[in-house]
């Protein structure tokens, strides 16, 4: 899960706490400014541990190359063009790589529904077109469950309501200028076979409705498991392409993979031989690691084009811990590879994949405070447009308390990477007065200036500063460098830089 992401942020960060740990003295972790298997619903739903575990992660960043110290300090990275319908056109499939109208490579990079079954209501033009415009993402995954309680093959579906919500949702990502991926959810009925006679009625209908679209994708089966073969997920797919092709001839289909699609090479040694085909591959970050960042590696190499139709930062169950690191390194991958990725699940679900906390009941209009840990790393990972990069980075971020010899890592604007130390603490006059000293060093190109707000969590008043120009409102500090230091080559430090501050007792350093 090309832009900057804030995976750049925390990779370097062990780079810059060695250098600083030798030559400056702190000793401490440095920031950096730059910055299903699903879970069954809730009722009746199987939900299957992976037979895979997390092996430690060891991709190690490599460090940046140094720049003339001359050089003017660069704003942060915007995020490239995002390609939509509008720009795009209809995509299609050329080599490994997913592509426009005009055979330029895009990458796709969104958001999964949960079941449509039981979480229809984000399903709504005004929520699509915040996707779009404010969360910046330019694809959206239906998720319509197979044989799951309330599934299209189930005695309990309401399929003609099932289908015309996926026609709606299609249209409704049309005009928000996304794509759409049509998903058919199989999960607990492991074989894509068991219930065909279902995903046959189903696909010849949706295509049949939405043939003339450019926006829709296929994807024909989602984690084929337990005892399913790849020779099995094959006479499936010649069954069911077949349906789909009739009205839509040149629409990208995606094919799930054995083990929760996770068996890439299996397809890749027998691939399909239709064209417009790509791959389904699945990760939870917390769960699965090195391993299948290989697979994927490997399978891009030998020339399959994968499709990361489905992931989370969390555990394979959708819940348990999330694994920032390991989420990172998958966003990193998949942009140097340009795998278009989705992200599971839109939904309120009390479980640590859900992009909402349990008790929003909002179908539109989100605020950071709305979201879940996960759903503020989404935000943070697409550099979404609607929200500040301030306020998304202090949704996320720690308060450390100031105790004296506390240590924290403060981020920076520009290129420069800043770690603050509290050298002092004192009461007098029933204020509490806290002294900083803080060191910066550049890993990135050389800069003429520098600049870094440092944001507390309550009022404070600035009392004195050195080597550096300080202002104060508010909970904000604002510092600047003096005239004699403002000029930071590569691979230099900042040093001698401190301030005084007072407010209450328990002021605290927001982290970020």
């Amino acid at each position: 899960m090309g832009q900057a992401t804030g995976s750049g942020r925390f990779v370097r960060i062990g780079i810059a706490v060695a250098a600083l740990v030798a030559l400056v003295g702190i000793g401490v972790a440095l920031a950096t400014t730059v910055g299903d298997i699903a879970p069954a619903p809730d009722s009746n739903a199987l939900v299957v541990e992976e037979p895979t575990t997390r092996p430690i992660d060891t991709l190690e960043a490599e460090p940046e190359a140094a720049q003339d110290d001359d050089a003017e300090a660069p704003t942060e990275e915007a995020a490239p063009p995002v390609p939509t319908p509008s720009t795009a056109g209809a995509l299609h499939v050329e080599g490994t790589q997913l592509v426009d109208a005009a055979g330029e490579p895009v990458q796709l990079r969104g958001v999964s529904t949960h079941g449509l079954a039981w979480y229809p209501q984000y399903v709504n033009q005004e929520f699509f077109t915040e996707l779009r415009e404010v969360w910046g993402a330019n694809v959206v995954r239906l998720a319509t469950y197979s044989a799951e309680e309330g599934g299209y093959a189930t005695e309990t579906s309401d399929r003609a309501a099932l289908n015309d919500l996926v026609v709606q949702g299609v249209k409704c990502a049309a005009a928000a200028d996304m794509y759409a991926v049509v998903d058919w959810h199989t999960l607990s009925d492991a074989n894509p076979a068991t219930n065909q006679w279902a995903a046959e009625e189903f696909f010849r209908m949706v295509s049949g409705a939405l043939g003339d679209a450019d926006n829709v994708i296929y994807e024909i089966c989602n984690e084929p498991n337990g005892t399913t073969t790849w020779a099995d997920i094959k006479a499936y797919a010649s069954a069911v392409i077949p349906l789909i092709r009739a009205n839509d001839p040149d629409a990208v289909i995606v094919v799930g993979t054995p083990t929760w699609s996770q068996d890439l090479a299996a397809a890749a040694a027998d691939p399909l031989t239709d064209a417009n085909i790509m791959y389904a591959l699945h990760f939870y970050a917390a769960t699965h690691g090195d391993d299948l960042r290989k697979t994927l590696s490997t399978a891009v190499a030998g020339g399959l084009p994968v499709f990361v139709t489905e992931f989370g930062i969390c555990e394979a169950n959708g819940a348990g811990e999330i694994d920032y690191a390991s989420a990172n390194l998958w966003v990193r991958l998949m942009n140097e590879l340009n795998v278009s990725y989705i992200c599971w699940n839109l939904s309120n679900k009390d479980e640590t994949s859900a992009l909402f906390k349990p008790g929003c009941a909002k179908t539109s209009g989100f605020a950071l405070d709305d979201l879940s840990d996960e759903g503020l790393w989404l935000i943070d990972t697409l550099k979404s447009p609607g929200f500040s990069r301030e306020d998304v980075a202090l949704a996320r971020a720690e308060v450390k308390p100031n105790a004296a010899g506390s240590e924290m890592l403060v981020s920076a604007e520009g290129t420069l990477q800043w770690t603050f130390q509290v050298a002092d603490r004192w009461e007098e006059d029933g204020r509490t007065f806290f002294r900083y000293e803080m060191a910066g060093s550049n890993y990135g190109a050389g800069v003429k200036s520098w600049s870094i707000d440092v944001p507390f969590n309550g009022e404070i008043t600035l009392e004195d500063a050195w080597n550096c120009e300080a202002s104060a409102k508010g909970k904000n500090l604002t510092l600047a460098n003096a005239s004699h230091n403002g000029k930071v080559a590569a691979g230099e430090f900042v040093r001698d830089v401190g301030f005084i501050v007072s407010g209450p007792a328990d002021l605290a350093v927001v982290e970020y």
